[in-house]
């Protein structure tokens, strides 16, 4: 996937994507809206993390350029892209570790928690433009220099028939590994660019701690799951979703949402109904990070790439959007899985 993300950038099609939404978003509220879907459906597919790091200094070079607040438009590259990969198993690492050690397909997947990421997806809107009313009241019209955008034209099309491929296969219900990894080993055959500025994008130290994660994962559950550590679990009603949604969203603002899902996953497998558990983990686990700047690393990276451009996102900046909204799309997310 990370060697999907790194075609499409290097390509230029983000850039071109850029050029495009500066050129039609004539009202900031406008530019807003299409920010905040052009993050939540990509990181639906394309994993938020790295989508992010391609995104947010794309909107902060957009945004300067329409001489115009980043902080509002930042903000919804952060929250959009965690709550729009809410949506599928290949939206963030946590639902990839909960897609490869359990038996939900990915249609199955998607069909239980896209309504969920649809609905945060309008909250956001709703809630930056709400806290932000001095960036979109007046509604003044945009204006921009038309800019020349260098591009690939080979290579865009390619990495996007490979992305179209990607996203077919997964609905066809084709395992994510399998479908990911010879797509991307198709696009590394060509002589147009080479390999290595491919490998330079891949994030190779998460890559690592996914593999100690299944090997703590291993050990723990033979040696840590005793009777009377499954029966204390027991005590906490983890069969209520509430209850489930509530501590998986506290656990993952202690100790961030992939270790939350390590240490719950052995518990919620002996519930009375596992799939749906672990969809509420799942579910409850990604929209927890936009509580704080520290709940995922697709926040870090936003606020990081921001400061380096100079544009500061204050802790209440962030907090005053990111609380109601997180409580927000976790009582929506957590009623639709209930019902």
């Amino acid at each position: 996937m990370m060697i999907l993300v790194a075609n499409l950038g290097l390509s230029g099609f983000f850039m071109v994507a850029g050029g495009w939404v500066m050129q039609r978003a004539h009202r900031p509220l406008t530019l807003l809206v299409a920010i905040t879907v052009v993050a939540g459906v990509f990181s639906a597919f394309l994993v938020n993390d790295a989508v992010c790091l391609v995104l947010a200094p794309l909107v902060i070079e957009l945004t300067l350029t329409l001489r115009r607040n980043p902080v509002p438009y930042l903000l919804a590259v952060a929250m959009a892209s965690n709550i729009g990969s809410t949506a599928t198993i290949t939206g963030n690492p946590q639902n990839m570790m909960i897609g490869s050690l359990s038996r939900i397909s990915y249609v199955n997947f998607a069909a239980a928690l896209a309504p969920v990421a649809l609905s945060g997806l309008a909250l956001t809107i709703i809630l930056i433009a709400l806290f932000h009313r001095r960036e979109f009241a007046n509604g003044g019209q945009l204006t921009a220099a038309p800019t020349r955008t260098r591009f690939h034209r080979f290579l865009m099309l390619r990495a996007l028939a490979g992305t179209l491929l990607v996203v077919v296969l997964f609905f066809a219900g084709q395992p994510p590994a399998k479908v990911a990894i010879i797509v991307g080993g198709l696009l590394l055959l060509t002589r147009r660019v080479r390999s290595e500025r491919v490998y330079a994008q891949i994030d190779w130290s998460l890559l690592l701690m996914f593999a100690g994660l299944f090997i703590i994962v291993a050990g723990a559950e033979r040696s840590l799951l005793s009777g009377e550590v499954i029966s204390a679990a027991g005590r906490l009603q983890l069969d209520r979703l509430p209850v489930l949604s509530a501590l998986t969203a506290l656990l993952s603002n202690l100790i961030s949402n992939v270790p939350a899902v390590v240490v719950l996953r052995p518990f919620v497998e002996s519930l009375r109904d596992p799939q749906q558990a672990l969809l509420t983990v799942a579910m409850a686990s990604t929209l927890a990070g936009n509580l704080t700047v520290l709940g995922s690393i697709a926040n870090l990276i936003v606020v990081q790439r921001a400061a380096a451009s100079g544009v500061v996102i204050g802790l209440w900046d962030y907090c005053r959007v990111g609380v109601p909204l997180t409580l927000l799309t976790l009582l929506i997310g957590t009623l639709w899985l209930w019902i």
